[in-house]
């Protein structure tokens, strides 16, 4: 009996692992696994209490204190977990503290499939539940498949939102300004529209539209000087990572640095006047997801360097410099699948690992 409670005690204590080092420039950096256990994780966020909410594709969403110890939070929509659906991106407002609203992005159910979409909610985490749930956005129509949702969001300077959507497996609509596939979007907080957009007085396109051309976009994030970026799949090689310009049209499937997965050319080569260039592309395909543009004080040597996750090669890119240019990858027997990045407040950098369930931190 004796065994068998400490074995119970066991399973329910949060999980500390052992803190691990991998190599970098700059000296050896420590990989501490924070909470595991998540079946497909897909985005983390930070509260201002230190505590931080995870969504799991399937139509999850977690409070996890900084020992680990996670606790479910309902309310939260109904999701299409189908393929690349579910419950996506989480994101706290930087006045959290004051409204007590979180923003999510999912695959909502439509009347030709599904799309991508925005949900505000107001977070109780006395009772961990979620009240006035609201869908405040939703892609003009949705498609059949479980392809290209994008789904990731950010906040500007302004307080304005972007969400990134992908063109869900419809190449040529990612050209069609009538639908909001293939696009990097700015919306209000409550979902309305913004009179600044680039296209918001055309009849022709959607006005939330503030970039197009996009072939399915993980990861989206503002730096400290206001600039915007965004990484997304390329096919057979040319993922991209893009600093987005209020209408600029980034080209897919018109111009791409890669092909076809059959090995066929896609559209017209790799430029054509009119359409924006990559900052940066890898061939062949890392497959990225998840973005930051690091700000702190615990890595001075990557201050304003962007670090991408890789789902295919198992590490996060670290990129800088103008051009821009991959200075360095962490990898590690944790960076399993790199779902998503995120700089804390206290510098230290986190990341999901889709594949062993688990968010970990980098730290010196």
């Amino acid at each position: 009996m004796r065994r068998y409670l400490a074995l119970i005690l066991l399973l329910w204590m949060p999980v500390v692992a052992v803190a691990q080092s991998l190599d970098a420039p700059g000296g050896s950096v420590n990989v501490d696994r924070i909470a595991s256990g998540f079946k497909t994780p897909w985005a983390l966020a930070f509260l201002p209490d230190g505590r931080f909410l995870v969504t799991e594709r399937r139509g999850r969403l977690y409070v996890v204190t900084p020992e680990g110890a996670k606790k479910r939070i309902t309310g939260v929509p109904d999701v299409v977990d189908q393929g690349q659906g579910g419950l996506l991106d989480v994101f706290v407002p930087r006045d959290f503290s004051e409204s007590g609203e979180i923003f999510m992005t999912f695959a909502k159910a439509q009347a030709s499939g599904s799309g991508t979409a925005v949900a505000r909610a107001v977070l109780d985490l006395s009772s961990n539940q979620l009240s006035d749930v609201e869908t405040i956005f939703e892609i003009s129509e949705g498609s059949s498949g479980g392809r290209h949702y994008g789904s990731r969001l950010a906040e500007a300077p302004d307080g304005t939102l972007f969400v990134t959507v992908g063109d869900r497996g419809d190449r040529p609509s990612a050209q069609d300004l009538k639908r909001h596939n293939g696009s990097v979007l700015r919306i209000a907080k409550d979902g309305s529209l913004l009179s600044d957009n680039p296209f918001a007085n055309q009849t022709t396109a959607q006005p939330e539209i503030w970039s197009s051309g996009h072939r399915n976009p993980q990861g989206l994030a503002f730096g400290p000087d206001g600039q915007l970026w965004a990484v997304e799949h390329g096919a057979r090689g040319g993922d991209e990572i893009n600093l987005i310009r209020k209408g600029a049209n980034y080209g897919w499937p018109v111009i791409a640095y890669g092909r076809h997965y059959s090995g066929g050319k896609i559209g017209e080569g790799t430029t054509k006047p009119g359409l924006a260039q990559p900052a940066f592309y890898w061939d062949p395909s890392i497959a990225p997801s998840g973005l930051m543009v690091y700000s702190g004080d615990m890595f001075p040597e990557w201050r304003g360097a962007l670090l991408v996750g890789s789902l295919k090669f198992d590490y996060i890119s670290v990129l800088n410099g103008t051009p821009l240019k991959e200075i360095t990858t962490l990898k590690s027997p944790e960076t399993k699948r790199v779902r998503d990045v995120r700089q804390a407040p206290d510098g230290s950098i986190w990341f999901i690992s889709e594949d062993r369930g688990a968010i970990y931190r980098l730290s010196r």
